[in-house]
């Protein structure tokens, strides 16, 4: 979803382990603050680094990988692979999509970055695709390739296959904003136009044994669909490859889940994922929330926005929160969350919104319309205006998305409060 929304305040950056840090401007209320809690417990679950060297842990030792990851979290699953395997990499390629801090591989072997575009690709991409070919063409055979592949593959790195373009493959991602294309039918499509997609790279290497760990952020994580199969099966047969996901939205939703009945709160956690329209489902989880018996509802999985012409700012899970935010006006007791694992929402710099029975009050003395802002597909607007927009900076993950409910008074959150009083993880 386009945005020209920026965060006022952009100063938290992704950590070298996990414990993102977590803000909305409205945070009065403990219940928030809770919730915020929450969303950080899923997001340390599946933090790259922690999942890619827990995997790599006691792995069959090799004295020479060399070492290539692509996507959102490649900065923090190359430095889970260096946590486990130390001076075995003997080289590292990183192509992500933001300047990360590269403080972490003191010490060790300077890992070569490309930075390419996402959501849409462009002439960065290209050359991160380039050099990404070129990187396995030169693989000597004494060497283990590894390769660590999260969200975002499908925009960050591309070789156009004969007869494509650069033009076709941004074509077919802006088709995407307005018609709400599934995330499989998306990858599919992006595959048919590359060269390197679709298990393509993975024929590149002609059958050598090589291992891949993959972040997932797609439906029944195939990685024949994460990142348009940049490190899929290869086509026509075997390969050589060992392929491990590491970390998926299930993870996150069972780690929010377990915190929560920890703290005495009934949970309602469907192992499904959610998918399909962002306004159908905030709808459907506001209506769950406040009709069922459980205090605490997490869903996990991926919305569509299908967009007007001239769309505003926002990102799906924005919209979701908005579209739920009408639902849950004057319920005191209800609140919800919608944020992106990756830390960002659309083309957004926030990663969603937490909003309550009071959102749409605080709406309408900004003299806006949630109605409207939906219509219009302009919910940061209204959300900022409102105060609850959520921002994480980079995460060092990329899962798909949360969605968290609560249904607790002020009363009950203070009980809830005195009963476990450990110090709490630092919310700003």
């Amino acid at each position: 979803m386009r945005s020209e929304h920026a965060p006022t305040n952009n100063t938290n950056k992704m950590r070298d382990s996990p414990g993102t840090l977590v803000r909305t401007e409205y945070t009065s209320d403990a219940r928030r603050t809770l919730l915020l809690d929450l969303f950080q417990t899923g997001l340390a679950r599946v933090h790259g680094r922690a999942c890619v060297s827990q995997a790599l842990v006691g792995a069959e030792p090799a004295s020479r990988v060399w070492l290539a990851a692509i996507g959102k979290a490649a900065t923090a699953m190359a430095l889970g692979a260096y946590d486990a395997l130390g001076a075995a990499i003997e080289r590292s390629l990183i192509i992500t999509r933001d300047p990360e801090d590269l403080s972490g591989f003191t010490g060790r072997a300077t890992p070569e970055v490309w930075l390419g575009s996402h959501p849409v690709p462009d002439e960065r991409s290209l050359a991160a695709g380039a050099r990404l070919l070129a990187w396995v063409d030169d693989l000597p055979p004494s060497v283990s390739p590894l390769f660590l592949i999260s969200g975002g593959a499908s925009s960050l790195v591309e070789v156009p296959a004969p007869g494509a373009t650069l033009e076709d493959l941004a074509d077919l991602t802006r088709l995407s904003f307005t018609s709400g294309m599934a995330i499989g039918e998306l990858n599919a499509r992006r595959a048919a136009l590359s060269r390197i997609k679709g298990g393509r790279l993975a024929a590149r290497l002609a059958g050598r044994r090589a291992r891949a760990l993959f972040v997932s952020d797609v439906p029944h994580d195939d990685p024949q669909v994460i990142g348009s199969g940049l490190m899929g099966p290869a086509p026509g047969g075997p390969d050589g490859i060992e392929r491990t996901v590491v970390a998926s939205i299930d993870h996150a939703v069972a780690a929010v889940a377990a915190r929560a009945v920890q703290l005495g709160l009934a949970v309602h956690a469907p192992r499904e994922r959610f998918g399909g329209s962002a306004v159908r489902l905030g709808t459907r989880f506001a209506h769950e929330l406040h009709l069922g018996t459980a205090q605490l509802c997490v869903w996990g999985g991926e919305s569509t926005v299908e967009l007007p012409p001239q769309p505003g700012r926002g990102g799906r899970n924005q919209h979701l929160a908005l579209a739920a935010a009408r639902l849950i006006a004057g319920h005191s007791e209800l609140l919800l969350l919608a944020a992106g694992t990756d830390g960002s929402d659309g083309v957004t710099e926030d990663a969603g919104a937490l909003v309550d029975g009071e959102s749409c009050t605080r709406i309408a003395l900004a003299q806006l319309d949630a109605d409207d802002c939906l219509a219009r597909a302009d919910a940061a607007r209204a959300l900022a205006a409102s105060g609850d927009l959520v921002h994480t900076g980079p995460t060092g993950t990329n899962v798909g998305d949360l969605v968290i409910g609560l249904k607790l008074t002020a009363q009950g959150a203070g009980v809830l409060a005195r009963r476990h009083d450990a110090p709490r993880q630092r919310v700003l």
